[in-house]
């Protein structure tokens, strides 16, 4: 490779960053403010519901649901709904009992900044909520007769609270011979258990279809960045399947139905945002489980604008069921709602057969590498209590892996540096002759044992590693808040100080654009200082482009993840130390071989 195709190399990696960095921190800007838009959250009036439930093959409407004890009461007149309080180590909240809606559902580990007092995560809400999040559980009358339990159904319930030590019982009963169950269950964490039974007590067979959904009233702020994969999510028929917000409308609309609808035996379906997912799933995962029809579905509520999107996730059998008289016929479930935490969710997988539920995670092109180095880091963090210290040491355990192939890389260089005058003298001597300029130096490449084309190495080295670790430190719930030393109090978000206010003395609200942090300028200047160890190219243009890379790298990585940013700047220190040793013994060795060969003359 020459000189040229060096450049092209490194230009290419770096159009790479450039572009991930220009495409991605304007989405990244606006999704940051409008999370902490949504802090402050105004009530709106709640949209009036729309279907979206699966019904069998040969639709066919659903009978108003009769009253739970004496005639249902205008519904202005109604009293507020019940609810079953939530309460566990790790969630809290509430279950709607009209209507049997899991809306108010907060995890208790997470807030939603690192201020200690920030509000905690809230992943469920109800209508009146900005964002409404819920699950629901219902049945549909596929005979067109049987009266089942509807949006505004007055369940009751056994004693609470749910809790991973006491489930509970919700009840009704439509006054004409059958009975609805849902028994519902939480185990420590985020995984709810629910069962949901109809008894036929009449004298004839019934047909009604078990469902269970999640859904979203409002279209949530999204990163939109295509490195990470936020809507409609799922494993089915053994394929993971990712669909977008964008995507599911305009295949909804092109279908005139759902996005997606498939049957599958097992696998999961639901919602995931960048730390939390929300998924529906069977409770039977073996590959020789009845099939279950799930399906996508975009739910248009009138007007243009994305607040009258509605988004919903079905899981239901692929038919109505039939019920004898005094039979009773149920449909196990599970719901997931709670934080990616990598650890639990390969725990669900294993112990619960779930298939590939860890890939709720978006480690992305990189899986191979980018799970075992957070395995790597989170063995180092429990080890010394800091993830920034971990991602010092695994960049020092990673150096050493790629030792040998740096070691020969930069003693490429260091003869190349200490070549620098033969190479002006050849440029002088054939400044008006390019072709007999290369094959002189490739001739005295040859006879140096030197391939100019090894300082590009190091770099390529890095780009897989540096994009698994972006993804890392980006995705993982682990590294969400996890502070360093100093100012950084999360290394998941970029470092908060700023060049152009003077880190803080100045009270200016800088553009992004102008956004320059502390580690930011340490890495340029780590950068700097490697590059002046380089050999300079012989080509002006290719030593201009040299040049300013430092400047160009500083810049584009100011927006990145703090901690990203310090695995850059400790690699180029090492680097440094590593070279700068090398090089110390390439000048020692020529000294002795020049003294060795006065000896001799």
């Amino acid at each position: 490779m020459d000189n040229k195709r060096l450049l092209a190399a490194i230009a290419i990696s770096i159009g790479i960053l450039l572009l991930f960095d220009v495409y991605s921190r304007p989405q990244r800007d606006a999704a940051n403010r409008a999370a902490q838009q949504q802090t402050a959250q105004i009530a709106t009036p709640a949209p009036v519901d729309a279907s979206g439930v699966p019904l069998p093959a040969a639709s066919t409407p659903t009978v108003a649901a009769g009253p739970a004890s004496g005639a249902e009461v205008v519904a202005s007149t109604r009293a507020p709904a019940a609810r079953m309080v939530i309460e566990s180590p790790r969630v809290s909240g509430s279950l709607n009992l009209r209507g049997a809606r899991l809306d108010d559902l907060v995890l208790r580990d997470y807030r939603e900044t690192v201020e200690p007092n920030s509000p905690l995560v809230r992943l469920f809400a109800g209508r009146d909520d900005l964002q409404p999040y819920f699950a629901q559980w219902g049945w549909t009358a596929a005979d067109g007769r049987t009266a089942v339990p509807g949006p505004d159904t007055d369940w009751t319930a056994t004693p609470g609270p749910l809790s991973n030590s006491n489930p509970i019982l919700l009840t009704w009963d439509n006054g004409a011979g059958v009975t609805f169950h849902i028994a519902m269950s939480l185990d420590a964490n985020f995984m709810f258990s629910v069962d949901q039974r109809a008894v036929n007590n009449t004298a004839e067979p019934i047909s009604v279809l078990p469902w269970s959904r999640i859904r979203r009233e409002r279209t949530p702020h999204v990163a939109g960045f295509y490195l990470l994969h936020e809507g409609f999510i799922g494993v089915l028929d053994g394929r993971l399947t990712e669909t977008t917000y964008a995507d599911a409308k305009t295949e909804a609309n092109k279908r005139r139905g759902p996005a997606l609808e498939l049957e599958s035996p097992g696998g999961w379906a639901g919602f995931t945002d960048k730390y939390w997912l929300a998924a529906i799933l069977p409770a039977a995962q073996q590959p020789n489980a009845p099939r279950q029809r799930f399906a996508f579905r975009h739910i248009a509520d009138g007007g243009t604008a994305a607040t009258n999107d509605r988004w919903q996730v079905d899981l239901a059998p692929p038919a109505a069921e039939t019920i004898a008289p005094g039979a009773t016929a149920n449909m196990a479930t599970r719901l997931f709602a709670g934080a990616k935490e990598v650890r639990l969710l390969d725990s669900y997988r294993e112990t619960l057969a779930i298939i590939d539920f860890d890939k709720a995670i978006d480690f992305g092109w990189f899986y191979f590498m980018t799970k075992p180095f957070f395995y790597a880091l989170d063995w180092l963090f429990h080890q010394t209590g800091n993830f920034g210290v971990a991602i010092l040491i695994f960049t020092l355990f990673v150096k050493i892996l790629f030792f040998p192939l740096a070691n020969k890389s930069y003693k490429s260089m260091s003869k190349m540096k200490i070549l620098g005058p033969k190479m002006a003298e050849l440029k002088e001597r054939f400044k008006d002759d390019s072709a007999g300029m290369q094959k002189a130096m490739m001739e005295m490449y040859k006879a140096e044992k030197i391939n100019p084309a090894a300082g590009c190495l190091p770099i390529l080295i890095q780009i897989p590693v540096f994009f698994a670790l972006y993804k890392v430190l980006f995705v993982t719930i682990e590294m969400r808040h996890q502070p360093f030393f100093g100012w950084i109090h999360d290394l998941s978000a970029p470092d908060p100080t700023n060049l152009f206010t003077l880190f803080g003395l100045i009270p200016w609200n800088a553009p992004d654009f102008l956004h320059m942090p502390a580690w930011a300028i340490l890495m340029g200047i780590t950068m700097f200082l490697q590059f002046k160890l380089n050999p300079a190219p012989p080509d002006p243009i290719q030593a201009k482009i040299f040049a300013f890379m430092p400047l160009i790298f500083t810049f584009m990585l100011a927006g990145f993840p703090a901690g990203l940013v310090i695995y850059w700047t400790w690699n180029n220190l090492l680097s440094i130390c590593q070279q700068y040793y090398i090089m110390r013994g390439e000048r020692a060795k020529r000294r002795e071989e020049r003294s060795l060969s006065k000896a001799r003359t």
